[in-house]
């Protein structure tokens, strides 16, 4: 059977183009499936495969609703909800392979809305002027192996630098198709001995240690970075099966939140794997900082102690209000898990900045998280202090025999 490949455009402004791409999928051997997302006016010299009529179709709609919706905001909000619908009833039904988005700003967004619906391993790719420069990513990827093509010319003409674009990224689908890895989802087997833990540059050696003692023990590990991103990843994907366990090592995304960080894990961070009933070894990990980008720090936060961790990220220090706050995200979030939970405290330092000559040491305010957090905490949710740093590899040997123990005893 001929792979097919979705081609996702807003057919009123991006027609020509989508036809462009739909030819050179031809070309490549693929069977191209054109949808149009587009909501104002009628396809531009192309017919789609599925228009935007059947889209709106599909998700209880029409056309002429959206059209009349009140704002233009609400009605693309609709029109992307219903074309990730489709998209993945496609893909459910095993009539989709892969896909490509092409849009500006809202159509890139709303293509890859829909893309995000397709699990790991499926190819999916967006194009758009809004790959570049300062933008956020996070609507153009969110927690999925998205890729992003900087289209470096509007979509809007077909000329010789758009043409290259849109030749490479089909070159690039047609390579995913031919000779990529296509993920089965999780296996049970090895789900039931795979770890999920969480890393920054702050923890890699711990983490490191703790990869090792896993091994060890016969558990596999899976690391993912805590940058506002990884942990809800990590998140989604222990809600598909992915894994037995997690060992929460660097919790600095519910941190960020408070003071406008860019490491933001979101309102149910540090509560979904409770909620799957999952043994996890909490650790607080670089909780005592934020992350910015320097030139977006503000004037407040600029007085505090911070940290150039690379010519991109400065690390700006919580004060000891800011800890006990923390300290009640965890217990709020961490005493409604359903499985068994241990939180493991390094008591000589949270972070590489935070050590005796370091300019985030603070020995009250990191004890002000440690006694808010222990007057909060769940009476069946053990805390165990150790005398080492964060970032100690003995220190993340000591958390992986935490884990191991206690994946042991549910086991038994």
């Amino acid at each position: 059977m001929t792979p097919t490949i979705a081609v996702l455009a807003t057919l009123d402004t991006k027609g020509p183009e989508a036809a462009y791409i739909r030819d050179r999928l031809t070309d490549a051997g693929l069977q191209p499936l054109v949808i149009d997302c587009g909501i104002l006016g009628d396809p531009l010299d192309i017919v789609p495969d599925v228009s935007n009529e059947d889209v709106a179709r599909h998700g209880g709609s029409s056309i002429v609703e959206l059209r009349t919706a009140g704002t233009r905001g609400r009605a693309v909000a609709a029109m992307r909800t219903m074309l990730s619908d489709l998209v993945e009833q496609l893909y459910s039904d095993g009539q989709l392979h892969g896909a490509i988005g092409i849009g500006g700003a809202e159509g890139a967004v709303m293509t890859a809305s829909a893309l995000m619906r397709l699990p790991v391993g499926v190819p999916k790719l967006v194009i758009s002027p809004i790959a570049s420069g300062r933008h956020e990513f996070g609507p153009l990827v969110g927690t999925r192996d998205m890729m992003v093509m900087h289209s470096v010319v509007d979509i809007l003409g077909l000329n010789e630098i758009a043409c290259t674009v849109f030749d490479n990224a089909v070159a690039a689908v047609a390579g995913m198709i031919e000779r990529g890895r296509r993920s089965s989802g999780p296996d049970p087997d090895t789900a039931a001995r795979t770890v999920a833990l969480t890393m920054l540059g702050n923890t890699t050696q711990a983490i490191m240690a703790a990869r090792e003692e896993l091994a060890t023990a016969g558990f596999e590990s899976t690391v993912f970075h805590s940058n506002g991103v990884g942990g809800p990843a990590m998140e989604e994907l222990a809600s598909e099966g992915y894994f037995c366990g997690v060992i929460d090592f660097t919790t600095n995304e519910v941190t960020d939140p408070l003071v406008g960080g860019i490491h933001d894990g979101g309102p149910d961070r540090l509560r979904i794997i409770g909620e799957l009933g999952l043994p996890q070894v909490i650790v607080p990990g670089c909780i005592d900082f934020a992350v910015f980008e320097p030139s977006r720090i503000t004037p407040e936060l600029a007085e505090r102690p911070s940290y150039d961790h690379n010519p991109e990220f400065r690390l700006i220090r919580m004060s000891a209000e800011e800890m006990v706050t923390i300290a009640g995200v965890f217990v709020e979030r961490l005493s409604s898990a359903r499985g068994p939970v241990q939180v493991a405290v390094p008591t000589n330092g949270l972070s590489i900045p935070n050590t005796p000559d370091g300019p985030f040491w603070d020995p009250d305010a990191d004890a002000g998280f440690l006694e808010a957090l222990s007057g909060g905490l769940r009476s069946d949710i053990p805390i165990t202090t150790y005398d080492h740093h964060v970032n100690d590899p003995e220190f993340g040997r000591l958390v992986a025999r935490l884990f191991v123990a206690m994946a042991q005893e549910v086991k038994a």
